[in-house]
């Protein structure tokens, strides 16, 4: 299984690329993270709607063929590591191939989310963007270390 990552926001603190860099190299071979990073629209003289409608074209021309969109929003559903796990153990039964998607500042095109296999909230907060890559890469590898019986995870 190949885990993507799908992320609008460039240029991040070196925080975050160090965050998700130390996850990235904590899962094994079979389940590999993917970051794939887009820079957001220009928003200039464009309305909101037009942008993220720029940015939902550019989204499904990033996005990896086959694979399962889930989309990051603070009005989804709230997730649990636990239940994260149990999804991680389904798609590596079935071979599906997930696909995170993080919008900009502006979130992402309602027609887009329409396109999500499930749309998921990793906090009641609203955070920014760059904490969401570094939460996202660590709830994976909690939820993959919880499948194996690693120690990372205590409940």
């Amino acid at each position: 299984m190949k885990i993507h990552i799908l992320a609008l926001g460039h240029k991040m603190p070196p925080w975050v690329a160090q965050g998700v860099t130390e996850y990235q190299k904590r899962m094994p071979p079979e389940a590999r993270i993917d970051i794939i990073e887009l820079k957001p629209e220009d928003r200039a003289n464009r309305s909101t709607e037009k942008v993220l409608q720029l940015e939902a074209m550019r989204i499904e021309e990033a996005t990896p063929k086959n694979t399962s969109r889930i989309i990051c929003d603070e009005r989804g559903k709230l997730l649990t590591t636990p239940e994260l796990a149990g999804w991680l153990e389904r798609w590596m039964a079935e071979g599906v191939n997930p696909c995170f998607v993080v919008g900009s500042a502006d979130g992402l095109s309602p027609d887009l989310k329409k396109t999500a296999s499930h749309t998921i909230a990793l906090s009641g907060c609203v955070l920014p963007h760059g904490m969401v890559r570094v939460l996202l890469v660590e709830q994976l590898y909690r939820a993959w270390s919880m499948l194996h019986n690693h120690p990372y995870h205590r409940e």
